[in-house]
């Protein structure tokens, strides 16, 4: 599936990797310490909150839990399973997600958990657009089972098996990608606080018109 892929989904998963890792960053260091790209960690809170009767920390889990699978929802709706052609809803998706981002800014520096939601959002749409894209081989907002994938791949490697190579580049890349944005995420916040969103934000739109560009040369290619 991987060499099926265009090869400028290498840099794109670099780069949506890093914007994931740059907004969990931002979540873990803001003033409710709460990861945001990934739900794993969040559901066992969640459990953990029931065992606690915390009522109100069990709907706020709750709450990025829907909004994460909400924002699957859309790029769900708008995008066709396995399709690895060109098409205009990748850009408008990658807006909206800035959008969710920009709106993620405003709540959180208000003090609302409104925008733990938002960025959820952005992380499940996000995910999904690549998921989509990649049939399922791609994620770039969290990174446990591209470690899982390196590791079986590694294992049959020793077993005497072929070793996909640009797989693995694929892979070394979306976790460099994840680590980088985290350190980056963390120095902006430490100097702009919540305002360092206006980098993912930046960044969305500027891919967004990217691709938009890239479909349009495609297209009059042929």
């Amino acid at each position: 599936m991987i060499s099926k892929l265009p090869r400028w989904i290498e840099y794109g998963s670099f780069l949506l990797a890093l914007i994931a890792g740059f907004v969990n960053a931002i979540g873990l260091l803001g003033f409710s310490h709460q990861s945001i790209s990934h739900l794993s960690g969040t559901a066992t809170m969640v459990g953990t909150a029931i065992a606690n009767i915390q009522v109100h920390q069990v709907l706020h889990l709750a709450m990025i839990l829907c909004s994460f699978m909400g924002g699957a929802v859309i790029s769900g709706f708008y995008l066709r399973s396995g399709a690895l052609k060109l098409g205009r809803n990748y850009s408008r998706l990658l807006l909206l997600e800035a959008g969710f981002l920009l709106m993620t800014l405003y709540f959180l520096t208000n003090d609302s958990f409104y925008g733990h939601y938002l960025a959820s959002a952005a992380c499940g749409l996000q995910n999904a657009l690549v998921t989509t894209f990649s049939g399922a081989v791609v994620r770039t907002t969290h990174v446990t089972g591209i470690f899982t994938d390196l590791g079986l791949m590694i294992g049959a490697k020793l077993r005497g098996e072929a070793f996909d190579k640009r797989k693995a580049s694929l892979f070394l890349l979306i976790i460099s990608g994840f680590v980088s944005g985290g350190v980056i995420g963390a120095y902006a916040f430490n100097t702009l606080q919540f305002n360092a969103l206006f980098f993912p934000v930046t960044a969305c739109i500027v891919l967004a018109f990217s691709y938009s560009i890239y479909n349009a040369a495609s297209h009059h290619q042929y």
